[in-house]
């Protein structure tokens, strides 16, 4: 049996309820069983829980994060005891939404209340879909007539828009759907980014990866759109032209583990099936390393910037140098960087730069 689960969040009026549909129709006829957690915040607010009814936000905050990861432990229970094999919760909006709508300090007590950590409650999703808010890109849309729960001027809007994609950044899978197309496009964008992470028909990842000269980590890490992940790769023994990896993933003495497989098709093309491992599995997996490679530890820094994200690699045996990767769906998308980023030279298709050949011990 395979459940995954994803979460679709975005800015005001940005197409989630249309994604929806979408999303059953389309993954349905993929052979899943799509099942949908409805948005908390709606739900609470429009029953007269709400940041003014009770006594402060952090208060209503508590209560939507009690609420939200109660119904999405429901699916996944209920998901268990159905008869197929392929599974799909659709999370609309998930936890981290709420982290756009507090301080950081009653993001923090929030967190103490539920005894949980930020990276506990990003990595409990699979993948991240944003869908870039109306306002910003297609103004002429932009309409609140169909939430009685929402207010947002466009401006608000936009700077929400933001603050969403900020709470997510540090992800392994956030994609940002964005404006630059009619709405239609829009959500066949999505769709499309759904199955490529689904593996539909075939897992593929598509990505491009960069030389940099060695970035200002204080300004990243200052940055309210970027994120700092500490990682931990292990490649196992393996036969051909497969990489196998483990990975741990996380920050502040929090982690996730997976086990990656990976076997080139061209340059910039490669198969690739990813599952999320217990930290047993994981410990157990370690146990078939291969010896004629190091652990290769690194500094990550997840940058969500012009709806593009960039995953920055820094590593410890390098101080003039670092590695910018950049995931597409589209292996012809027009790829530009910020001015604090200097690209050196494409690596892509440079087998020295890949992370297993940095790992062969000579």
């Amino acid at each position: 049996m395979q459940i995954v689960k994803i979460v679709i969040t975005g800015g005001p009026c940005g197409g989630k309820s249309t994604a929806m549909s979408r999303i059953m129709k389309e993954l349905g006829k993929l052979g899943y069983t799509v099942l949908f957690v409805p948005e908390t915040a709606s739900e609470l607010i429009s029953g007269g829980v709400a940041p003014w009814t009770c006594g402060c936000n952090s208060d209503f905050q508590k209560s939507l994060f009690t609420l939200q990861l109660t119904k999405e432990k429901v699916f996944e229970n209920a998901a268990k005891t159905m008869n197929n094999d392929k599974y799909l919760i659709v999370c609309d909006r998930g936890a981290l939404d709420n982290k756009a709508y507090m301080s950081q300090q009653e993001f923090t007590d929030v967190l103490s209340a539920i005894g949980m950590n930020e990276v506990q409650l990003r990595d409990n999703y699979d993948a991240v879909f944003h869908l870039v808010t109306a306002a910003d890109g297609a103004e002429k849309f932009y309409t609140l007539d169909n939430n009685q729960a929402r207010t947002e001027t466009p401006e608000q809007a936009r700077e929400l828009d933001e603050k969403i994609i900020a709470a997510w950044t540090g992800h392994p899978h956030l994609r940002v759907i964005d404006n630059s197309t009619d709405f239609e496009t829009k959500m066949q964008r999505l769709i499309s980014e759904i199955t490529a992470f689904l593996g539909e028909p075939v897992p593929m990842e598509i990505e491009r990866k960069f030389l940099i000269e060695y970035p200002d980590t204080e300004m990243l890490e200052a940055l309210p759109n970027c994120s700092r992940v500490e990682i931990i790769q292990t490649y196992l023994k393996s036969e051909g032209n497969e990489e196998v990896r483990v990975r741990q993933r996380g920050s502040g003495g929090s982690f996730v583990y997976f086990l990656t497989r990976k076997r080139s098709i061209s340059g910039i093309k490669r198969f690739e099936v990813e599952r999320r491992l217990t930290q047993e599995e994981y410990l157990s997996l370690l146990m078939d390393a291969d010896t004629e490679r190091r652990q290769i530890r690194k500094t990550r820094y997840c940058l969500s910037l012009n709806n593009l994200y960039y995953e920055i690699d820094v590593y410890p045996f390098w101080n003039d140098k670092a590695i910018a990767e950049i995931e597409l769906s589209d292996e012809n998308a027009e790829i530009t960087f910020p001015e604090y980023i200097k690209v050196i030279k494409e690596v892509t298709d440079d087998p020295e730069f890949k992370n297993a050949s940095l790992a062969k011990i000579k």
